[in-house]
């Protein structure tokens, strides 16, 4: 089983978003813990709604490739649009942040609320 940490944000309907997110993550995954969620001012892009941050600890057999596929369907069964703005609003937002406690995300490291999400939820990452 590999252990993963991953991130989630949206900025629209976001209680709704996230939540749905983590049933659809949990389904095939085991899920072992949830952070806080804290809202986020937008990076890059200014003028939208903040964001609704944290992040999930879960068990999976997936690789890493087959989870990434599974979080882009998650995504657009729940109304992502991807456009030119990278960093406009969004229903929701799944990235791999830790892969069997190997950062893979390097947003981990400039970004305090992910840092954060993932010490509540993974404490021994050294």
């Amino acid at each position: 089983m590999n252990d993963v940490i991953i991130g989630i944000g949206s900025n629209i309907d976001p209680k709704k978003n996230i939540e749905a997110a983590i049933n659809l993550i949990s389904a095939s995954s085991g899920l072992i813990a949830k952070s806080k969620f804290v809202q986020t001012a937008p990076i890059g892009f200014k003028d939208q709604d903040d964001f609704l941050n944290g992040a999930v600890r879960v068990n999976t057999g997936q690789s890493m490739d087959e989870l990434k596929d599974q979080l882009r369907k998650i995504e657009k069964t729940l109304g992502r649009k991807r456009g030119p703005n990278k960093f406009g609003p969004r229903t929701i937002d799944l990235d791999i942040i830790l892969w069997n406690n190997e950062v893979i995300d390097d947003d981990f490291y400039g970004r305090d609320f992910i840092r954060n999400a993932v010490s509540e939820i993974n404490p021994d990452l050294s």
